[in-house]
């Protein structure tokens, strides 16, 4: 198995959990937030998505400039965002070369360091299981008792 698919693997692990647990997030439940300095459920979820899109188009374009660009999308289900992401992030790392991998990137603008592309999606990989943790708590808050184990296989 090359290190892409590796990497797809481990990522659907917590991807699979985290879009059970979006399953779980109700339209109406969109905007609750667990706390008045937290983000809203829809603004955490969009920003999982879009954050690890963004860490693996950095890794392959090779430099930091998708990072800085705005997303803009109009799809307002949570659902269908998470689906497309997933897919999109899939593709992305799918077309990643070894090359790729190793390409040492700056991002000093950033994260005050020059970072080869494996760990820069280590910090995508990081980042996800974070802030999944935080959807836990929104998810329990909102009420429901049944949700998944934090991996799932």
């Amino acid at each position: 198995m090359n290190r892409a698919s590796q990497f797809i693997h481990n990522f659907l692990t917590h991807r699979n959990v985290t879009i059970d647990l979006i399953n779980k997030i109700e339209q109406g439940n969109y905007d609750f937030k667990p706390t008045e300095t937290s983000m809203t459920a829809e603004q955490l979820v969009t920003h999982m998505l879009t954050s690890f899109y963004k860490f693996a188009t950095v890794v392959k374009a090779g430099d930091v400039s998708p990072l800085m660009a705005p997303i803009e999308d109009t799809e307002t289900n949570l659902v269908k965002l998470a689906d497309k992401y997933t897919s999109e992030t899939i593709s992305l790392l799918e077309s990643l070369t070894e090359e790729d991998f190793d390409r040492v990137i700056d991002l000093t603008r950033v994260f005050g360091a020059n970072l080869p592309g494996a760990h820069v999606l280590q910090m995508a990989y990081e980042h996800e299981i974070h802030h999944k943790g935080n959807l836990f708590v929104y998810v329990r808050a909102m009420g429901h008792t049944e949700l998944p184990l934090f991996v799932k296989r």
